[in-house]
């Protein structure tokens, strides 16, 4: 018989429904999960416990209209740069200990309304890996060090590390992340789970500490496509439905670009998968999508302007870029181990710049194209080195692959058009791709 931890979200709520399991046990099975097993393992994937977590459970195993809860006590995990009331909000920084949430973000409140239990934030990179180019993944100058469940030694990716680990490891139903480029699909890449980036716009950006209004975004990290939907149904307060797909006549495209530098283990695989999906009935096409500089130009203009909005809605010291930067060199070597170069840069650039207007420009021009190069495509498998549906602000989605021989697992990346036909499509693909086992977490041994 499986643990709890092992079950799906939706397996979970089943036996909520039921009555065989409380809110208030599952809660506390998780919290004696992560006690026993993140910082005595080194993984390090929870920044913050929300000390109302019991008390929410208790409320909701008391309330006797449970239906219309679609997550009814399922204990979710909040990435440390959202606020969650009565918290801190650092986006991993030392310089924003201060900042104690006096609200939930409105993805947050969404959450509570579907009946979710807030465990508590997850430790990520620092401002969503936006300091230093010399930064490591996982790293933040409050938090320390996430590490992968699998391979302590694996590079844990993007800035929404803790939630995938925290999925990985099971400390939670789900996680929610943020992504502005790979972080919530290039997280749950390297760490075996699913994660869901929504097509900008789609969920609320407010009270969430920001990189770049143009490109960020919420989304949820699960075990399963149909957990991340349900997820992301309570995100946005409306539940995710989706016509039925078939692998007959599912239409697929293949992104050749940088296909020859792909490790050969890793084709052998994409292309095992694509003979079995085109036995199946599905078609597939190939498209060449680069990578687009232009992104990060659009980060760097952005940036001041966006976090300063945020911070002037906070009680923060700290309430300037300029006033952060002084912060941090106020103690560099423990608050800037790695320098903030990014940070710098972001101080001269602002959305006045003609470069900036000709970059958003061609985001536009690219989304445009995009959607018709497309419009007949479900689903397009990301292969080589490209960023172009974040750059367009497209939606995107991860699944578990395979366990590769170093340890790590490996992953396929999705994008498309429109998201429910690429949900659609992932709930198909899903079946085919083996998937990963859980991790072994053993405290005497390391992990």
């Amino acid at each position: 018989m499986k643990h709890l931890y092992e079950l799906t979200a939706l397996e979970q709520r089943e036996l909520l429904a039921r009555g065989d399991i409380t809110a208030e046990g599952l809660t506390r099975q998780y919290l004696r999960r992560i006690a026993a097993y993140d910082q005595p393992c080194g993984l390090n994937s929870v920044a913050f416990f929300d000390p109302t977590s019991i008390r929410q459970a208790q409320q909701l195993d008391r309330r006797r209209n449970k239906e219309g809860l679609p997550l009814f006590g399922l204990p979710v995990l909040i990435k440390d740069n959202i606020d969650v009331a009565g918290l801190p909000t650092t986006a991993g920084s030392v310089v924003l200990t201060d900042n104690i949430a006096r609200r939930d973000a409105p993805i947050v409140a969404n959450l509570r309304k579907n009946g979710a239990v807030i465990l508590g934030k997850t430790n990520m990179t620092e401002f969503a890996n936006y300091v230093s180019d010399n930064m490591p993944n996982g790293f933040s100058s409050r938090g320390g060090q996430v590490r992968c469940a699998y391979k302590a030694d694996h590079d844990p990716s993007g800035s929404s590390t803790g939630s995938a680990v925290a999925v990985s490891a099971g400390f939670c139903s789900f996680a929610v992340g943020t992504d502005t480029c790979f972080s919530i699909v290039g997280c749950a890449n390297e760490h075996g789970v699913v994660g869901f980036k929504p097509a900008h716009g789609m969920l609320s950006g407010e009270h969430i500490v920001p990189i770049s209004a143009t490109m960020d975004s919420a989304g949820p990290i699960a075990k399963t496509v149909a957990d991340a939907m349900l997820l992301y149904g309570g995100l946005r307060d409306k539940p995710v439905t989706l016509q039925p797909a078939h692998i007959k006549g599912l239409r697929l495209a293949v992104n050749i670009h940088g296909w020859e530098e792909i490790a050969p283990g890793q084709v052998d695989r994409y292309q095992a998968l694509l003979d079995a999906l085109q036995q199946d009935g599905a078609t597939v096409t190939k498209v060449n999508h680069s990578w687009m500089p232009q992104q990060s130009f659009i980060h760097r203009c952005e940036f001041r302007e966006d976090l300063e909005r945020y911070l002037s809605n906070t009680t923060v010291r700290r309430g300037t870029l300029e006033a952060i930067i002084k912060g941090y060199k106020a103690d560099p070597e423990v608050r800037m181990p790695y320098g903030i170069d990014i940070l710098e840069r972001a101080m001269v650039h602002d959305r006045a710049m003609p470069a900036y207007q000709e970059a958003m420009a061609l985001r536009q021009t690219t989304r445009q194209a995009l959607l018709e190069e497309l419009q007949d495509v479900d689903a397009c498998l990301m292969t080589g080195d490209t960023n172009v549906m974040h750059f367009a602000g497209l939606p995107s989605i991860t699944l578990p692959l395979y366990l590769g021989e170093d340890g790590a697992p490996r992953g396929i990346i999705l994008y498309g058009t429109d998201e429910r036909r690429l949900l659609a499509a992932a709930r198909v693909l899903e079946r085919y791709c083996p998937g990963v086992p859980a991790p072994c977490l053993a405290v005497e041994n390391g992990v």
